[in-house]
């Protein structure tokens, strides 16, 4: 049997755990309806450059189709189908011998990431992860989680969400996006600090070239027609 320390050891850990359960299951809910200012990523960003990101809001109707299914195309082909993981994906760059942490990482987990916790590698940040990843997959329809992907994805230095890139980069609204502008959005997401979609390399301009070709492979917009 338990000792008394230790039952009050356990009661204690029941409830911390529930209240933590509760209480972030309630904050995916709220986020449902309600719109994030910002997120952990930008803010940590802001933090640590002493500058303000750009970053502005847009509802996914606001969005152009083109990017929407670009960024579905380079990150996530499966996100219509998936719960939030993409097993075979991730047991393929497990099996494989370099870094895929990305490409085995679904846009649900990736806006988990964004909005709620911090850059690293650790085990307490990926359970965390995996954790909000199933909230939102439970809580927010997929448009819902497009529509946040979106707008905190981070497009180049201090540059957050697809309306504040698109204006940074062509001077004009997400809502405007043509498939080409969209494709070098999409193709930049790995590793925006050292990419530009304003000033694409050869090797960004091949990569937006590959993911229009996927967009047209998966049906074209249509893909997402059902979310």
């Amino acid at each position: 049997m338990l000792s008394r320390p230790l039952k009050r050891a356990a009661r204690l850990g029941f409830w911390l755990g529930a209240t933590f359960c509760v209480s972030t299951a309630l904050l995916v809910l709220a986020l449902r309806w309600i719109d994030p200012p910002s997120s952990a990523v930008i803010f940590a960003w802001e933090l640590q450059s002493g500058r303000e990101a750009h970053h502005q809001w847009r509802p996914l109707e606001r969005i152009s189709p083109n990017l929407q299914m670009a960024v579905v195309a380079a990150e996530d082909q499966k996100f219509p189908q998936h719960f939030g993981f993409d097993f075979a994906s991730m047991q393929k760059a497990l099996s494989e011998d370099r870094r895929r942490v990305r490409g085995a990482s679904t846009i649900t987990q990736q806006t988990a990431k964004n909005l709620f916790l911090w850059h690293g590698r650790s085990y307490v940040r990926k359970g965390l992860e995996a954790w909000f990843t199933l909230l939102m997959e439970v809580l927010w329809p997929k448009e819902r989680i497009l529509e946040v992907y979106l707008n905190i994805a981070e497009f180049g230095e201090g540059i957050y969400g697809a309306q504040a890139a698109s204006k940074n980069f062509y001077g004009t609204s997400a809502q405007y996006l043509n498939r080409w502008q969209a494709g070098r959005m999409a193709a930049v997401l790995p590793n925006p600090k050292r990419m530009s979609a304003k000033y694409p390399s050869s090797y960004v301009r091949s990569r937006a070239a590959t993911i229009n070709r996927q967009v047209r492979q998966l049906g074209g917009y249509g893909y997402l027609s059902w979310l």
